[in-house]
């Protein structure tokens, strides 16, 4: 019953993909849909491709093994969630199309400063391919515990099946397919998350019960200030769960949803629901988390798979094929955008830019398929160690991505005296802190590495930009011009029709 239900599954993903193909005609609609996603489908879209299969295996897994202190990161990324859409998704949306339409962040990047040499669109594009890598990885990490704990596949087969259903609709049918798989899988996503935790407290004998369940197995659970093992959570522990927060603003699989959307208008609509998704989502995952240590009776030896026990346990196999589908749903929608940015950044930053500046829109279309095919056995290459930890890979890239982007984009956004040296300098030190802090230990080496990189991202944007000559007139002109725009509620500019 639960492999029918899985079939049935990917076999809607799928025509899903394939209608979608059908209405792929340029480069814009394959990277961002023709810019016409409206405000619920961008909402759920990028919530969906934000969490990830971390969100069913990662979060609870980390709720369970910590207890409380699992609101720290959940806060963190809620109060993160909120800041992106209020301070960066209205704003990105005009200029990125006012800047030539532009379709990547490493293309936005190049026009926001009108680079002419195309530096900083192919560092940025270097950045997006390396911890897109990781990314996709994690996420294929996901799919072969699932397929290895419901199916009983080796482990590699695993992650070879999962790699498969999420090129075969991302390749056909890019933006659109991901778009609307993403609003069918962020709602399945959501059901799960509500009803696991409430069924598994339920079998414990309510609320109130699987609180003195945690208490009596270890009382530090239900202390958000204190380890597990009785240590308190320390600056350096608090400020790394609530870092996670600071990565919304460089993640270009999230950022695109932004730029896809129909209209600056449709924002403050968007931003609601993606705020009230990702309370609901975070919150059942740790509750996942709290009612298994409640329910389970022996430790798990690999905790990242306790929605997947806890599932199994309690409901009929058809049920259980449906909420066990929802982290293939969490697996396909992060790592299907992530594909799609990846094989974007190949066919638009390095393609178009260096190789063929004359390509044709069915010519950039290909490569981008090519590309995902690509980078997908690459992200499969490296999804091979059976010891890998969602959480863990997905923190690293989260960590690049802010840093590196995060910084650069904001300013990008909000302040004019910035320039390309700037920018280049932020996204280059934003970038490489992480990777070096990522290798370094003990004492304040200890904090999660997005922190570190995002300062110093910043102090080298300012000092750069002050350091150098002023942006040009043109640049600084079409700034204010975007600016006065946004604060005038004057609507978008047109997209011509051979953008």
């Amino acid at each position: 019953m639960i492999t029918l239900t899985f079939l049935i599954y990917l076999a809607g993903m799928l025509a899903i993909g394939i209608v979608a193909y059908r209405r792929t005609q340029n480069l814009s609609d394959y990277v961002l849909g023709g810019r016409n996603l409206g405000p619920m489908p961008s909402a759920l879209s990028a919530g969906a491709s934000d969490m990830s299969g971390w969100l069913l295996l990662g979060l609870p897994g980390y709720a369970m093994s910590a207890g409380y202190g699992a609101f720290w990161l959940a806060g963190g990324l809620l109060i993160g969630t909120w800041l992106n859409w209020l301070l960066v998704a209205q704003r990105l949306r005009v200029y990125s199309q006012y800047a030539d339409d532009a379709l990547t962040l490493p293309a936005f990047f190049e026009k926001r400063f009108q680079d002419s040499n195309h530096s900083l669109r192919v560092i940025s594009a270097i950045f997006v391919l390396v911890f897109f890598l990781f990314y996709t990885s994690s996420g294929l990490v996901a799919g072969g515990k699932l397929f290895e704990t419901v199916f009983g596949f080796d482990y590699q087969l695993a992650v070879i099946v999962g790699a498969i259903a999420v090129i075969s609709y991302t390749l056909f049918g890019g933006y659109l397919a991901v778009s609307w798989t993403d609003v069918v899988q962020g709602l399945l996503m959501a059901a799960a998350l509500i009803i696991v935790p409430l069924i598994a407290m339920g079998e414990v004998g309510g609320m109130s019960a699987t609180w003195a369940a945690m208490e009596a197995k270890n009382p530090e659970l239900l202390d958000a200030f204190t380890n597990a093992d009785g240590t308190s959570i320390t600056l350096i522990g608090t400020l790394s769960l609530l870092g996670w927060g600071l990565g919304y603003f460089g993640q270009p699989h999230i950022l695109a949803r932004f730029k896809g959307i129909t209209s600056k208008d449709d924002v403050p609509t968007a931003r609601r629901i993606a705020v009230i998704w990702s309370g609901l989502t975070m919150t059942g995952a740790c509750l996942v988390g709290f009612a298994a240590t409640g329910y389970l009776d022996a430790p798990l030896g690999d905790t990242e798979t306790v929605f997947m026990v806890l599932v199994d346990a309690l409901f009929h196999p058809v049920i259980a094929g449906i909420l066990l589908a929802a982290i293939l749903a969490a697996v396909m929608s992060t790592a299907d955008s992530q594909l799609l940015v990846s094989s974007s950044a190949l066919a638009e930053d390095f393609y178009k830019t260096l190789f063929n500046q004359k390509a044709s829109q069915k010519q950039l279309v290909m490569v981008g398929r090519i590309a995902v095919v690509v980078i997908a056995l690459i992200a499969t290459f490296l999804a091979m160690d059976k010891n890998s930890k969602v959480l863990e890979l997905v923190s690293y890239a989260w960590a690049g991505f802010g840093a590196a982007f995060g910084p650069a984009l904001i300013l990008s956004l909000y302040w004019k005296r910035m320039n390309k040296v700037g920018a280049l300098a932020g996204i280059i030190v934003g970038g490489i802190t992480v990777v070096v802090w990522k290798q370094l230990s003990g004492g304040w080496f200890d904090v999660y590495e997005i922190i570190p990189g995002i300062l110093f991202a910043l102090v080298a944007i300012v000092i750069a930009s002050l350091a150098t000559a002023p942006p040009s007139d043109s640049v600084v002109t079409t700034f204010e011009e975007v600016d006065a725009m946004i604060k005038d509620d004057t609507p978008s500019p047109a997209v011509s029709a051979t953008s």
